[in-house]
C-alpha cells in the first residue's frame, strides 16, 4: 500500500511538472503574439520580417562564437551546452511553423497532465488543463494566415469546452461555468468574424456562408446570455444595478458583443432586420447608460464605449430608413 501511495505521488508530481511546461509554452506563444500584433490584433508582417532579420544576425554571431570554440579546442563543451539549451526553446516563435513546434510540445504535456488529472476525481484540475489546451489553440490560430484553417482551430476549442460547460452544475462550479460560458461565446464570436471576412472576399455571399454566419452569431449570443444570466440575483432574476469589480469588464464586453452580433445577423426580411437593429440598439443603450453612472465602468471599456456611442447615434437613422421601406 505504501508503495502504491508512493507511485501515485510520483504520477501526481509528473502531471504537475507537465502543467508547468504547458504554462511555459502558453507564455512563450502569448509573448510572441504581443510582440507581433498590430493595433487591430492581427500579425504585423513588416515587423515579423524585421525580427526575423535581427534573429538571423544574432544566429550568425553565435556561429562565430562556435568557430572560436573549435579553434580553442572547447567545441565539445560548447555543443553539449547547446544541446541542452535547444531542448527548451526560449526564443519567441516568429511564424506559424515555429509557433506550431511550441504548440506541439505544449500539447504533449497536456496529454501527460490529462492522464493523471481526469474529470472523475480531479474536476477543477482537469478543466484547467482543458482550458490551457484551448488557449494553446487560440494563440496558435493567431499565427495562421488562412482564415478557414484558423476557424478549424477555434472549432477544436469549442469541441473540447462545450461538453464540459453543459455537464457542470453551476450551483457547485459557478466560477468555472462563467469562465467556460464566456470563452465559448468569445470563440463563436471570433469564428463569426472570420466567416464574415471570408464571405466579404466572395463576389456574392452564398446561402451556406450566410447560414454559417447566422448560426455562429446565435451560438455566441446564447453563451454570452448564459454568462450574463449567471450574474442575475437568484431570487428575483434581476440583473444587478452595480456589477462586482471582477465581472465588470466581462459583463460589459458581453453586452457590447451581443449588440454587435445582432447587427451581424443577415436576413432578407426587412421586418426581421428592424427587430435585430432594435435589439442591438437596446444593448448599446444599456452600455451607455450604465457607464454614465459608473466611472470605473468607463475606464474598463474605453474602446468599446467609443464605438457604442457612435452606434447609438447612428442606428436610429438607419432604422427610420428601414421603416420607410416597410410602409
Amino acid at each position: 500500500e505504501a508503495e502504491q501511495e508512493r507511485l501515485d505521488q510520483l504520477r501526481q508530481k509528473r502531471a504537475q511538472i507537465a502543467r508547468c511546461w504547458v504554462k511555459y509554452c502558453i507564455n512563450l506563444l502569448q509573448d510572441a503574439r504581443k510582440k507581433l500584433e498590430d493595433n487591430i490584433g492581427e500579425l504585423d508582417v513588416e515587423l515579423q520580417g524585421e525580427l526575423k532579420a535581427k534573429r538571423r544576425k544574432e544566429e550568425d554571431e553565435n556561429e562565430k562564437g562556435r568557430k572560436k570554440a573549435v579553434l580553442f579546442g572547447s567545441s565539445d563543451i560548447y555543443d553539449s551546452i547547446l544541446a541542452v539549451e535547444e531542448k527548451v526553446v526560449c526564443s519567441l516563435p516568429l511564424d506559424f511553423k515555429e509557433a506550431r513546434e511550441v504548440f506541439l510540445v505544449g500539447q504533449n504535456y497536456i496529454n501527460e497532465a490529462k492522464e493523471y488529472f481526469q474529470l472523475d476525481g480531479h474536476v477543477t484540475d482537469h478543466i484547467e488543463v482543458i482550458q490551457d489546451h484551448s488557449v494553446l489553440f487560440k494563440v496558435l490560430a493567431f499565427f495562421e494566415e488562412d482564415y478557414e484553417r484558423r476557424c478549424k482551430m477555434h472549432k477544436r476549442r469549442i469541441d473540447m469546452l462545450e461538453p464540459l460547460c453543459m455537464e457542470l452544475n453551476p450551483q457547485y462550479y459557478l466560477l468555472i461555468c462563467r469562465q467556460l460560458q464566456f470563452e465559448l461565446a468569445d470563440t463563436y464570436y471570433e469564428m463569426m468574424d472570420l466567416k464574415v471576412a471570408i464571405g466579404n472576399k466572395l463576389d456574392e455571399m452564398d446561402s451556406h456562408t450566410i447560414k454559417k454566419i447566422n448560426s455562429l452569431s446565435q451560438s455566441a449570443i446564447k453563451f454570452y446570455e448564459m454568462f450574463l444570466d449567471s450574474l442575475r440575483n437568484p431570487s428575483d432574476k434581476k440583473f444587478p444595478e452595480k456589477l462586482q469589480e471582477d465581472v465588470l469588464r466581462p459583463a460589459l464586453v458581453a453586452k457590447f458583443h451581443i449588440a454587435r452580433l445582432y447587427g451581424k445577423l443577415i436576413s432578407s426580411d426587412l421586418k426581421k432586420q428592424l427587430e435585430n437593429m432594435q435589439t442591438s440598439l437596446n444593448y448599446y443603450t444599456f452600455l451607455v447608460e450604465y457607464c454614465a453612472n459608473d466611472e470605473e465602468a468607463v475606464k474598463s471599456v474605453e474602446t468599446e464605449l467609443e464605438l457604442t456611442r457612435a452606434m447609438v447615434a447612428l442606428l436610429p437613422a438607419r432604422m427610420e430608413t428601414l421603416r420607410a421601406q416597410l410602409t
